[in-house]
């Protein structure tokens, strides 16, 4: 989940309890009384879940809206909205059977043609949504309607009635369920989307939502708060009245400088497995980047064992694949394969300036000068200020940092206008192919320009592949690709740090970086 999905999600919680009046007349669900604060590192680009996949709306996503199916505390995929579900033998039909009285945040009924509504809406061009690839890859009709040719009664998402709903995929797609769970799938309310298309998420009056909390106020630049739905299906099993999130001027995450002494001396500092791998975007496209003989040359000279110790300064695993640790099939967690590499988290000086002289820059001779950019962060500055120093001094090469925003610096990553840049990417769902597909010519996620037809076939096989050992192999085999044209440079597969008042119970930060409050309660001193 950047905008690629970044996982630099780190927050503080200050509690404070309050006591709320129960709602005279008919009872929909038990008082809540808790309160917290949440500060945020960064304010999203947007709260609409068919259009954005920024890991800084994360934590308002997972609030406000819930899709088909869900995560629970142990990161395992259990019913949302849809009470139960059938697939059909051949793996292809998924019928969703949608949970009796579901009602949006206004109290109005949400039915299965609220999801084929908001589908078709992902796969509209002009919503622009940013991850119409994760339903063009897999439904029927959908990649043709999305290109304009061909229509949408064509596309297999069917209401059979108020209550169910069918999708059918083009090929089988074991995975698929966790994909269902991201939030591109959860649905909106057509009434207040058609009304104001650009502004209905910019009003609490006209934020229609179905998840656990709704929006109470949304102020830009000042932050956001939620307030228990008690149209929410499970509403009696939400503690919270309100969530407060709100930036801290300066404060963005966790700071690493402090990481070691809140490890020793602080209860409320959480560091959680995350599937996620923190890689800095390098423009295919441009030359001499286009060249895969430089790429190695600038990730071979980086010494990743010095970035996390003395940078990072969280428990991180250095490396130059793409797929985070997390994925066990058979007892073997998927990056066991990695060793093959023959990679070392020390940098290889030798190697990189043998390489980049074969690419035509001995000893540095006539490389232009690279622009190392980054969004404002101050551990992503530390991060490009020492990978600045290694490549000057392992390349010989001239190296200028260059800052932006959030928004300015996305904005020209998306336009292919940079050399290198910070990105990373936190899975969608815990599978491989959430990395995998990133890199696919066609994946609206590829945002470096990376073209490979070997890589689209192995791809587009593995998602199609129903035998898990078969596709395990597949995969790898995907990765053996990445790792011989390296299109970015992997750093680390990392860990989330989160803050939390130790008298806040039952809240869940997945290893996808999905936070969820809809079980968390204040402890009463």
């Amino acid at each position: 989940m950047v905008l690629r999905k970044q996982f630099l999600f780190s927050a503080v919680v200050v509690v404070a309890l309050s006591a709320l009046v129960a709602s005279c007349g008919t009872k929909k669900a038990e008082p809540a009384t808790g309160k917290i604060t949440f500060a945020l590192q960064s304010e999203p680009d947007g709260y609409d879940p068919g259009i954005t996949n920024n890991s800084f709306a994360s934590p308002f996503m997972t609030q406000l809206f819930e899709g088909l199916v869900t995560y629970n505390a142990a990161g395992e995929i259990v019913p949302g909205n849809a009470e139960s579900w059938t697939i059909s033998p051949d793996g292809r039909v998924y019928t969703f059977a949608l949970r009796k009285g579901l009602k949006w945040s206004n109290g109005k009924p949400l039915t299965a043609k609220d999801y084929v509504y908001s589908l078709l809406r992902v796969l509209d061009p002009k919503t622009g949504a940013r991850y119409a690839d994760q339903v063009t890859t897999y439904v029927v009709g959908a990649d043709e309607y999305y290109a304009g040719k061909g229509p949408k009664e064509a596309v297999a998402i069917k209401a059979l009635s108020d209550q169910s709903l069918e999708i059918t995929l083009k090929e089988p797609a074991p995975f698929y369920l966790g994909i269902l769970a991201m939030w591109v799938y959860s649905p909106v309310n057509q009434e207040a989307v058609q009304a104001s298309p650009d502004r209905w998420t910019m009003d609490p009056a006209t934020f229609i939502s179905n998840g656990p909390f709704k929006v109470a106020s949304i102020k830009l630049g000042e932050g956001v708060v939620l307030q228990k739905n008690d149209n929410y299906w499970n509403a009696d099993a939400v503690k919270l009245a309100e969530i407060n999130f709100s930036e801290i001027d300066g404060f963005r995450e966790v700071p690493a400088s402090d990481i070691p002494r809140l490890r020793t001396g602080s209860d409320s500092l959480h560091i959680l497995p995350a599937f996620g791998t923190t890689f800095y975007d390098v423009n295919n496209t441009k030359a001499p980047y286009s060249d895969p003989k430089v790429r190695r040359a600038l990730a071979l000279a980086l010494d990743r064992d010095e970035l996390i110790d003395n940078v990072l300064q969280a428990p991180s695993t250095p490396t130059m694949a793409l797929v985070s640790p997390g994925y066990v099939f058979g007892g073997v967690d998927f990056t066991e394969a990695h060793k093959a590499y023959g990679f070392s988290s020390k940098a290889n000086v030798e190697e990189a300036r043998k390489l980049l002289a074969e690419a035509g820059f001995p000893d540095g001779k006539g490389f232009p000068v690279l622009e190392l950019s980054y969004y404002t962060n101050a551990t992503v500055k530390k991060m490009v200020e020492a990978m600045q120093q290694m490549w000057q001094k392992n390349l010989n090469i001239k190296v200028k940092i260059a800052v932006a925003d959030w928004a300015i610096y996305y904005s020209k990553i998306q336009k292919l206008d940079f050399d290198v840049g910070a990105m990373g990417w936190g899975g969608d769902y815990l599978h491989p192919m959430t990395f995998l597909q990133l890199f696919t010519s066609t994946s609206t996620n590829n945002l470096v320009g990376y073209k490979n037809a070997e890589y689209d076939a192995l791809v587009a096989k593995t998602i199609n592949e129903t035998d898990p050992a078969k596709a395990v192999a597949l995969m790898h085999q995907v990765e053996d690709v990445f790792v011989r044209d390296l299109p970015v440079i992997s750093l680390y597969s990392r860990s989330n740090t989160i803050m939390v008042a130790p008298h806040v119970k039952n809240w869940v930060l997945t290893a996808l970086a999905n936070l969820y409050f809809k079980d968390a309660y204040v402890e009463k001193k």
